[in-house]
């Protein structure tokens, strides 16, 4: 390896990786895919030396979660599967938040993030602080956080939740009131759904706002295509939606229901990481997809 420029480009790398090629290339530029597998194959390497697992999350470009994740899913399943993990070794592939919740329930494994500065807006959005002054502005209501939070504000909560258990959890509070944190959007659709009063805080996804119910409709029309949003979207997009779901609940209603065109509104990753797993017809369909 080249420490100044990077790992380099060896012919064999074509038949060592000739099956991973294939895949990436259904899903990225043609000629971008020799630029990646040379790092591919260091990591790999580096990983195997160093007796690690790589994590993704679902929202990561092809060439990780395909390329080089040993283990792929939602930001949940990602700490469960550090949990039951036997490497010493857990480097996961997301935000900050992710790899926090990672060590939380596996305290025994060394988890690293690549990029310390890999944020979120939704974690970014609220301290323990802005909670515990909820707190005391609710007196009483019990505190639900979404997992998209760091660990002082998870420390601070009563329960935690996903955006696919959210309005089991709040109602298994067993309150009238709930203080739901942070996520704006998904607290609202969370509210819709039960007959608790939500407190809700202001935050929100910067890239799920991002999306329009304009855009949407001019999916459904445009492509003929079925409508899939992620809960984090502002609920005008929510409404024009045919299934509103989290990311794992994204891929389940896509086995479920096998449409001929879909369109995600969601991280654009997520559109292409679920291409591979559904080859039908399903597989040229449009994906809405927002800059980050």
């Amino acid at each position: 390896m080249n420490t100044q420029t990077g790992p380099c480009w060896r012919p064999e790398l074509e038949h060592e990786y000739a099956g991973l090629i294939e895949k990436l290339e259904k899903l990225l530029p043609c000629l971008e895919v020799p630029l990646h597998l040379p790092w591919i194959d260091a990591i790999r390497r580096l990983k195997r030396e160093r007796g690690a697992v790589v994590m993704a999350h679902s929202y990561q470009s092809p060439e990780i979660f395909h390329g080089v994740a040993d283990v792929t899913g939602d930001s949940l399943a990602l700490a469960q599967a550090a949990a039951d993990c036997d490497a010493p070794v857990v480097v996961l592939c997301g935000v900050h938040f992710m790899a926090e919740t990672a060590k939380i329930l596996a305290p025994h494994v060394k988890v690293l993030i690549p990029d310390m500065e890999a944020g979120c807006s939704l974690a970014d959005s609220i301290t323990a602080a802005d909670v515990r002054a909820l707190r005391a502005r609710h007196p009483g209501a019990p505190v639900v956080s979404y997992v998209n939070t760091t660990a002082e504000v998870k420390a601070e909560s009563d329960a935690c939740c996903t955006s696919a258990n959210a309005v089991q959890v709040v109602e298994a509070m067993g309150a009238d009131k709930v203080i739901f944190l942070p996520d704006r959007y998904l607290g609202a659709y969370v509210a819709s759904q039960t007959a608790v009063e939500l407190v809700l805080w202001n935050g929100r996804c910067e890239v799920h706002e991002t999306f329009t119910a304009a855009q949407a409709r001019h999916a459904r029309e445009r492509f003929d295509a079925r409508l899939v949003a992620h809960p984090e979207c502002p609920p005008e997009v929510l409404a024009e939606a045919d299934f509103v779901g989290s990311t794992s609940a994204m891929g389940r209603w896509l086995e479920r229901e096998q449409p001929e065109r879909v369109a995600l509104i969601t991280e654009c990753s997520m559109a292409d990481n679920l291409r591979l797993a559904f080859p039908g017809p399903s597989s040229s369909s449009p994906a809405i997809s927002a800059r980050t």
